[in-house]
């Protein structure tokens, strides 16, 4: 079996994190190659001709090549089943569709919020004075909040652990790390979250900026 990871070379895609996390959760052996996204290297070969979207995340499993993290984390399941592997996802039907619906929702909506509190925050600590959110970004953040505080069961969204959990904590972090109020109880799971070994294991290799 051959496992390759193609990530941004500044590791600060919060969809790389979220599939690097995906193949520690698995316990699957890979190797990672960086895609220079600012040298136009995602369009160029040969990353262009291996991945059909030219975007990263991807990952390149005895020849074939996916993109975007939702459908990795489904396909790693599909291909590495809870037989042998961790689930990355709930096996209840309905809150499988549920964390399914949590990462969609979270890569597609909430963009004023993702504009103004950018992965740079997370990845390389918040900027010495950030502006204040515009309030079309406080809208977001509030619905971040609104939504998190619903969903949020004890310890984890669905009882156990599942990638979803992962995604949910690195959009509260946007806040967070940037001095936003948010609740304690989300504050202390987005904590905990973040101490997982697996996105500990993504940090360390975050390249320090110059």
């Amino acid at each position: 079996m051959s496992l390759r990871l193609y990530v941004d070379h500044l590791r600060i895609s919060p969809y790389a994190l979220s599939t690097f996390v995906a193949l520690h959760e698995k316990k699957l052996p890979f190797s990672i190659k960086d895609v220079n996204l600012g040298a136009g290297a995602a369009r160029q070969p040969p990353f262009s001709t291996l991945s059909l979207t030219q975007r990263v995340p991807a990952i390149e499993h005895d020849g074939f090549v996916l993109t975007e993290s939702g459908a990795i984390a489904d396909y790693l399941d599909d291909v590495f089943g809870p037989s042998t592997h961790p689930s990355l996802l709930p096996r209840a039907i309905q809150q499988r569709a549920r964390a399914r619906q949590v990462q969609a929702w979270l890569r597609s909506d909430l963009l004023a919020l993702r504009n103004e509190r950018d992965t740079t925050v997370i990845f390389h600590g918040p900027r010495a004075a950030s502006a204040p959110l515009s309030p079309e970004a406080q809208a977001a953040g509030a619905k971040l909040l609104h939504i998190a505080g619903q969903l949020l069961q004890g310890e984890f969204l669905f009882g156990t652990w599942s990638i979803a959990d992962t995604d949910l904590a690195l959009a509260l972090q946007r806040l967070i790390l940037s001095g936003e109020p948010v609740p304690a109880t989300l504050r202390d799971y987005a904590a905990a979250q973040w101490q997982r070994p697996s996105v500990q294991a993504w940090l360390a290799t975050v390249p320090v900026p110059a």
